[in-house]
């Protein structure tokens, strides 16, 4: 088996902090990748996103209506391939509109332990945002609105979003599902029984 990178995921440009840790192996591909950081997140892939590393390379679905783009296909090139261009720290963008914009770090590189399902979340610290809520600013405005009675626009983001929101409050153990269900479509493995272990919030 490919060794494994643990990566801390930070989603830049919100308060309060929304990070998540998730082991991967090196080999695999993107597009993949892109689908475990999704479910690890909380984010419902609904839009493009890219792997970007500086301003000269990124991986993510190439447009075949704007050729001259340098978007490098997601599904043909692997984490050890991006991280032949990267030292340590790429960036992952999703959503185009909003500009969610994810700061991705490897922490460590380690063999693979023997019976253990790849790739997992480890740890996980604040709620990820709605989705199309307006990007960081857009969720500023969100969280004010929806937590003050009196906000002005109280009513309206209640409405919309249709249940209290807590950006502090992260339901580990559902992100925890999310990733093994994604991590056993991988392996080809049954998506049932789900492997229960405990992975604490970040203190």
């Amino acid at each position: 088996m490919s060794d494994i990178a643990r990566l801390k995921i930070t989603l830049d440009d919100v308060e309060p902090v929304v990070l998540r840790k998730i082991e991967v192996p090196l080999d695999i591909k993107l597009d993949k990748l892109h689908g475990i950081v999704q479910a690890a997140m909380g984010w419902e892939d609904y839009h493009l996103y890219e792997f970007r590393v500086g301003r000269s390379v990124a991986y993510g679905t190439p447009d075949p209506n704007w050729p001259e783009a340098r978007t490098l296909p997601a599904k043909k090139a692997s984490l050890a391939d991006l991280l032949e261009h990267a030292k340590k720290t790429f960036a992952y963008v999703y959503d185009f509109g909003d500009d969610w914009m994810h700061t991705i770090k490897v922490e460590a590189i380690s063999p693979a332990k023997a019976d253990t399902l790849y790739p997992r979340l480890i740890a996980a610290e604040g709620r990820c945002p709605p989705e199309d809520c307006g990007g960081p600013w857009g969720y500023a405005d969100f969280q004010d609105a929806i937590a003050d009675p009196k906000h002005e626009n109280h009513a309206d983001a209640v409405e919309w979003y249709g249940e209290a929101f807590d950006p502090k409050d992260v339901d580990v153990g559902e992100l925890t599902k999310n990733v093994e269900r994604a991590a056993r479509r991988l392996s080809g493995k049954k998506a049932t029984p789900i492997v229960k272990r405990k992975v604490k919030p970040i203190p």
